[in-house]
């Protein structure tokens, strides 16, 4: 039997983030991606929700260009073939008020969606129409709760003063966050110690942390998550392409198993009472079949009681 969502929350929680279609892609292609998507999760022994990006990119002045087919619609469909919990990511920044974000979120939950990341924007030098993201927390957080959904924000671990923003968030309604792209445990666990300390300081229980990783198959792949703003340490670079890109999936799934138990064990040794997990990413339409690997591998290890 399936856990609750919130029973997975607090213990070792295990999300997949699986690439919409693209806005531009025929019915026939958004199928087939969808029965693809729901085959390789189909033979996962254990998943905990399905997360669901929005592509949006933006010009000089922060206006979006949404690369995605209409998310919301994407994960009820796989919500519903593979009964996992669905998490929809927004990008609050682009919407033109508050009052324009608590109608798309009530008219997303009419649609079936409970469960949401709410993003801001990529630049703090834009002044963008939509809230930032703690406002946008207060607003939306009784519209989630009243639905028996979470909320969630994302967590960027090489930034400066990262736990005090990740504790504002937690008081405005976040249930969990997932970092940026990880390749190195030093920063994430440096976050997570800090978080767990104010949030004990503030008598606050902790929201969950799901350390986000993702395959990596080539150099062009490690370009393209720098561009989405993740650190590459050169010393994980070179263990995972190693002038090699032949094996370089399989070794990137290696390097995210052990960053996985390096900041477990950090955690434990430290007693920092904030639950953990991991978000697997697909990053490019290409990687599907790796990141479904990368899942599978990961699955039991979050059971393993005894370490690695």
């Amino acid at each position: 039997m399936r856990r609750s969502f919130a029973e997975a929350l607090a213990e070792r929680p295990l999300f997949f983030e699986p690439l919409p279609p693209s806005a531009r892609s025929s019915p026939a292609r958004v199928k087939a991606h969808i029965d693809e998507v729901v085959r390789l999760l189909a033979g996962v022994p254990r998943l905990d929700a399905v997360d669901i990006p929005e592509l949006v990119d933006e010009n000089h002045d922060g206006r979006p260009y949404y690369r995605s087919l209409h998310p919301p619609e994407f994960g009820r469909t796989v919500g519903e073939r593979t009964g996992c919990e669905v998490i929809v990511n927004k990008v609050v920044a682009h919407l033109p008020s508050v009052d324009a974000l608590a109608v798309w979120m009530r008219e997303t939950i009419e649609r079936g969606i409970r469960n949401f990341v709410l993003v801001g924007g990529s630049s703090r030098y834009i002044p963008y129409p939509g809230p930032a993201v703690t406002e946008a927390n207060r607003v939306c957080h009784p519209l989630v709760a009243e639905a028996g959904g979470r909320l969630g924000n994302i967590a960027i671990p090489q930034r400066t003063g990262e736990a005090h923003r990740m504790l504002g968030k937690t008081r405005s309604g976040a249930s969990f966050f997932t970092t940026q792209i990880l390749f190195d445990s030093d920063a994430v666990l440096k976050m997570i110690q800090e978080y767990g300390r104010l949030c004990a300081q503030a008598g606050l229980a902790p929201a969950a942390v799901l350390l986000s990783v993702a395959p990596l198959a080539d150099e062009g792949d490690a370009q393209f998550i720098r561009w989405l703003g993740a650190d590459i340490p050169e010393a994980a670079e070179r263990t995972i392409l190693n002038g090699d890109e032949t094996g370089a999936s399989a070794r990137s799934i290696a390097q995210a198993l052990r960053l996985w138990d390096e900041v477990r064990r950090g955690i434990e040794r430290a007693h920092v009472e904030v639950p953990v997990g991991v978000n697997i990413e697909q990053v490019t339409q290409r990687h599907l079949a790796t990141a479904a690997t990368m899942l599978a591998e990961f699955a039991p290890r979050l059971d393993d009681r005894n370490g690695s």
